[in-house]
């Protein structure tokens, strides 16, 4: 497939500058999309005027309504076989949708790069999602020097929202995002039920993209630690069955306390506990039915592949003590 079968998403609340670079950018590509369609969630600083005067069509949602909202309209208007979904703090390299629309092909349902820090360009950002035992999720590489093991093309099953490419068809099999969610790993919750469904998609290194990473709020802010902390419980209660919550309850308490632990020490302790709070007062009303067999070595996979990052590319002290507190994990 080609650009001219690709709608840009957009979702945006305030922004303008980054919005404008990211639209300068999409105008470049060596294979224009045929719509870019920006979501406007609504800002106060002009995004949405600036958006129609760069030829974009606008979507004015009037209220901040979440991450997860705004994509499901877009979805619901767009007229092309491919979207693609990019944050608005996201820098494209000029050949980016040419790479991803060339790597969706038969069994391919969807396709990210390699996304690396603006502020940091030799670092990873993010290239595609895995999911712990315990419940909570690691965007591969996150912090790590670029370097050979993030260089090689592979079958992934969980894309990060970041900026990535899906065919349209895909969100009328799985389903629209999660708008329970809002914002924060409704695109890890997505990915799962790809896994769960067996629609699989592929990492695609020579499509880059840098990313200035939580431009809206920040990614210690006080909403964004506690719609976090609240996710990774919602994440457990609608796809962990009874049996898995049972064998794996040990491993959970220490995922989710580690990682209250690292709020913590960016001062953000009573935002995790608040987080926990709502995401246990809504266990039950997320509680699925069905128990996927598949699930539980799809979770083992991932903690492989932690493992093999962190050997090879530098360890974090999140996954070392996690690791440690849980056996080993997955070997």
């Amino acid at each position: 497939m080609t650009g001219g079968d690709v709608t840009v998403i957009v979702p945006v609340w305030n922004g303008r500058i980054l919005l404008e670079r990211l639209l300068c950018g999409l105008r470049a590509q060596t294979e224009p999309p045929a719509e870019v369609l920006v979501v406007d969630d609504g800002s106060q600083d002009g995004s949405a005027e600036l958006a129609e005067t760069m030829g974009a069509r606008t979507i004015r949602m009037g209220v901040n309504s979440g991450f997860a909202k705004a994509v499901n309209r877009a979805i619901g208007e767009a007229r092309t076989p491919l979207l693609a979904i990019v944050n608005n703090d996201v820098e494209l390299a000029a050949d980016w949708i040419e790479k991803l629309a060339g790597a969706i092909a038969p069994y391919v349902w969807f396709a990210t790069g390699r996304i690396l820090q603006a502020a940091a360009r030799d670092r990873i950002d993010a290239t595609y999602d895995v999911v712990c035992r315990g419940g909570t999720a690691w965007r591969v590489g996150h912090g790590c020097r670029d370097g050979p093991a993030f260089a090689n093309a592979r079958p992934i099953s969980c894309a990060p929202m970041t900026a990535a490419l899906y065919r349209a068809e895909l969100f009328r099999s799985i389903g629209l995002l999660d708008e329970r969610f809002e914002s924060y790993l409704e695109d890890v919750d997505f990915g799962l039920r790809c896994a769960m469904a067996g629609y699989s998609g592929c990492y695609v290194p020579e499509a880059l993209a840098w990313h200035q990473g939580s431009a809206t709020l920040g990614r210690w802010h006080a909403a964004t630690v506690r719609r976090t902390s609240r996710n990774q419980v919602l994440l457990i209660a609608k796809h962990y069955p009874a049996r898995l919550l049972w064998r794996y309850s040990w491993p959970i308490v220490a995922a989710q306390v580690l990682w209250g632990l690292v709020a913590l020490r960016h001062e953000r302790g009573w935002s995790w506990l608040r987080g926990k709070w709502e995401g246990l007062c809504w266990f039950r009303q997320y509680r699925g039915r069905k128990d996927n067999p598949a699930l539980s070595h799809w979770l083992s996979e991932g903690e492989r592949e932690i493992r093999s990052v962190q050997r090879e590319s530098g360890r974090d002290l999140y996954w070392t003590l996690y690791f440690f507190l849980t056996a080993g994990g997955a070997k």
